[in-house]
């Protein structure tokens, strides 16, 4: 099967700039604690119930995933990109990451106590985001969680906007109209964190945060 064009040109982009986002990223984040927030409570839910798997989907150089491992989670990587895995690998030896697709998790289904996407479903062109959240659907146990973080886009009226991300195409998304996507493939929304427009001092975005779970 011919691989989709956005999916090659999104590899070879983060292959190429993996060792500046690997410098520049992890700090960004662990000095951000809005961008911490919601992860808190997701790994304090996957806890509650038993503490199964998480996979950390887009995971980049690890920083997320080792981040959820200190809150007591359970979780490893996946990426896209074999040079971000490989960085990945190097700065968390302890813990698992692999090269694969967010769309096409080789995991069991219902297997999955989590799914975090954080800022990684960006690249993801509009028409392919429902098969994705399928996907995470399938994967996740009954009662597991997802937590979505975007870029945020103001116009309910439409699903997205395509924006030029320093790596490569992105797009920036309705959290009213991802919700009503999620609700279409089984997973509820829980919670969401809109962080004003006024605090992306880069694009003046609003950055979207979504928890749902998988319904019974």
């Amino acid at each position: 099967m011919t691989e989709p064009d956005f999916l090659t040109a999104t590899r070879a982009a983060y292959d190429t700039s993996a060792a500046l986002y690997a410098e520049t990223i992890p700090e960004r984040f662990h000095a951000d604690p809005l961008n911490q927030a919601m992860i808190s409570v997701f790994a304090e839910l996957v806890r509650a119930a038993g503490d199964g798997p998480v996979a950390d989907v887009g995971c980049g150089p690890g920083h997320v995933t080792a981040h959820l491992r200190s809150l007591g989670v359970t979780a490893f990587g996946v990426d896209l990109s074999p040079e971000m895995v490989a960085l990945a690998r190097g700065a968390h030896p302890g813990l698992r990451f692999e090269v694969g697709l967010m769309d096409a998790l080789e995991v069991e289904d219902a297997s999955l106590a989590g799914v975090l996407a954080n800022y990684s479903i960006i690249h993801t062109p509009p028409e392919r985001l429902p098969g994705m959240l399928a996907e995470f659907h399938r994967v996740l146990v009954p009662g597991g969680h997802l937590l979505l973080a975007f870029q945020g886009y103001d116009d309910p009226t439409e699903l997205a906007e395509a924006f030029d991300h320093k790596v490569s195409l992105a797009y920036r998304y309705s959290p009213g109209r991802v919700a009503e996507l999620l609700l279409a493939a089984g997973l509820a929304e829980v919670a969401r964190l809109v962080i004003a427009p006024d605090e992306d001092p880069q694009r003046g975005f609003p950055q979207a945060h979504l928890l749902a779970r998988r319904t019974a």
